[in-house]
């Protein structure tokens, strides 16, 4: 047996060179492999010898030769395939190891130049790994250096590597390679032009290249006729939904990761200066209860007055630990599923016997605005739209008061936390609070004064009363209508974008009414 090593990851190389030559297979290496591996004492033979063609062209040119391809595209079972590598003196190669020039980080790095990024691009790799896993019966193609370890398992135990693997390992590379191409497509797609300096690189590249890879196959999709999968970045986010750790419960559902993400998403946005802890609920992707406490205890109290009856069967997430009494208060309602950053063993016992409770541990990200997605898309009929994430937080310094009336530190204060509820609940999006919890949420109507008027009933079904409520608005009041409701049913603050035509009319009204009204000018629409 033959192995042609050619890596640029030297990781765990040598250690892989090893075994395999103390498996009797012979190894082929090109340039900087090649001396390392000769420099820990092995027998190998480098490719400008094995092909009698030196490397040329800086290195560019070397494993592009009949005696690599042939080696590595011959059939075993054809005899006219193996006639024809015999009669040119081809051997076959049965393993190969290539991992490819560093292209995405190379292009990661600030400062880097376009004829560096066009240096990194791997040719000869690429082409051997294709080889390879089109003839995967006949040859073992390893990308990564997770892969050794078990193809050194399979080699000592039988002395081959078995169909199922060398598949596996086929499919493996055709993926690698599939990624490679598309982090080169958007590197390339997102330039103007050639450019002798770092190149600008456009917000959204001429050609969009997803990359993701699968997690599980779901039983269906936001409907029972609907199929469904869960994918999740090539390079997840630390902190983001698909990096948490299922700790007990059902199989997630195609419903239950949209509403988890949603709640995660919110949740993670209240930090250290907001509060201990922080909980919200979520139902149907829109936050139902959300609050701030001392404790996660607290928090969850609080958050659960606002909407007892849609958080039945909600998806709860919490910023902090989760400890017994927390568990105990959360026990008590049916919950589809359960987010934080810890538990402790007295809370998982909790939920130990409601095992249908889904429970996820998921780490905090180390900011509250990482692990966030940077871009977000929307499928339409044959197309697909692409924006920035609605990342943006808001800096108190930018707001303006815009009424004679000012907001006191205390409505300061809620006015903020209402306008951070609001940023995640569906347009048209009114959230009225006070002292650190949600009173009433109105989501999703076509009329922003309709949104108001549903926040009063939820306030009113759940016992709460508005009055010297803070509220926030998505997008600014085109009508003082809307803004009249609010305040007719007990708000004295009020927070919106601003930008209508008919501003000046509805900052009237609120000094009309004598409330305190601040601008953001940012808009938070969520669709």
């Amino acid at each position: 047996m033959h192995a042609l090593i050619s890596v640029s990851d030297k990781t765990g190389v040598v250690e892989l060179a090893r075994e395999l030559a103390g498996l009797g297979i012979a190894l082929l290496s090109t340039g900087g492999t090649a001396k390392l591996l000769a420099g820990a004492g092995l027998a190998v033979t480098e490719v400008a010898e094995h092909t009698g063609f030196p490397e040329m062209l800086d290195g560019r040119v070397k494993t592009l030769h009949p005696a690599i391809h042939g080696g590595l595209l011959a059939r075993r079972e054809l005899p006219e395939h193996m006639a024809a590598i015999e009669k040119h003196g081809i051997a076959t190669i049965d393993l190969l190891v290539v991992n490819l020039y560093p292209f995405e980080a190379t292009v990661a790095r600030p400062g880097c130049t376009l004829a560096e990024a066009i240096e990194n691009i791997d040719i000869g790799g690429p082409a051997m790994v294709r080889s390879a896993a089109k003839n995967w019966r006949d040859v073992a193609v390893l990308t990564d250096a997770s892969q050794y370890a078990g193809v050194l398992a399979e080699l000592r135990a039988s002395g081959k590597i078995s169909t199922e693997t060398k598949f596996a390992l086929s499919v493996a590379a055709f993926n690698r390679i599939a990624n490679y191409d598309a982090a080169i497509s958007d590197y390339l797609s997102s330039l103007a032009g050639p450019t002798e300096g770092v190149p600008e690189r456009a917000a959204f590249p001429a050609q969009a290249n997803g990359r993701f890879v699968k997690l599980q196959d779901l039983r269906y999709g936001e409907n029972p006729h609907q199929s469904a999968a869960f994918y999740r970045d090539l390079e997840p986010a630390a902190g983001s939904l698909v990096t948490a750790r299922q700790l007990q419960g059902k199989e997630l559902s195609y419903n239950n990761i949209a509403d988890a993400d949603a709640a995660w998403e919110c949740v993670k946005s209240f930090g250290p200066a907001d509060a201990p802890a922080a909980c919200v609920i979520v139902k149907h992707a829109n936050p139902c209860g959300v609050a701030i406490g001392a404790s996660s205890g607290e928090a969850y109290a609080k958050a659960l007055k606002t909407d007892p009856t849609s958080a039945f069967g909600g998806i709860i997430a919490f910023n902090t630990a989760v400890d017994k009494a927390c568990a105990e208060a959360v026990a008590k309602q049916f919950v589809e599923v359960l987010m934080a950053p810890a538990f402790s063993d007295e809370a998982l016992a909790v939920f130990a016997v409601k095992k249908n409770v889904r429970v996820l541990q998921i780490d905090l990200p180390a900011s509250a605005g990482a692990g966030r997605n940077s871009h977000d898309t929307k499928r339409v009929g044959s197309g697909l739209l692409i924006q920035t994430a609605d990342n943006h937080e808001l800096d108190p310094a930018a707001m303006k008061v815009v009424t004679t009336r000012k907001p006191t530190p205390a409505q300061m204060s809620d006015l903020l936390f209402a306008w951070k509820v609001a940023k995640y609940v569906k347009s048209n999006a009114i959230v009225f609070c006070a002292d650190g919890m949600t009173l009433g949420v109105g989501a999703g109507q076509m009329s922003r004064v309709d949104s108001a008027r549903i926040a009063r009933i939820k306030a009113e079904a759940a016992g709460l009363t508005l009055a010297g409520s803070a509220v926030a608005s998505d997008a600014f009041f085109p009508f003082r209508d809307g803004l009249d409701v609010v305040i007719d049913v007990g708000a004295t603050s009020v927070i919106q974008p601003g930008g209508s035509m008919r501003d000046d009319e509805v900052i009237a009204a609120a000094n009309e009414r004598d409330v305190a009204m601040v601008f953001t000018g940012v808009r938070h629409f969520r669709h």
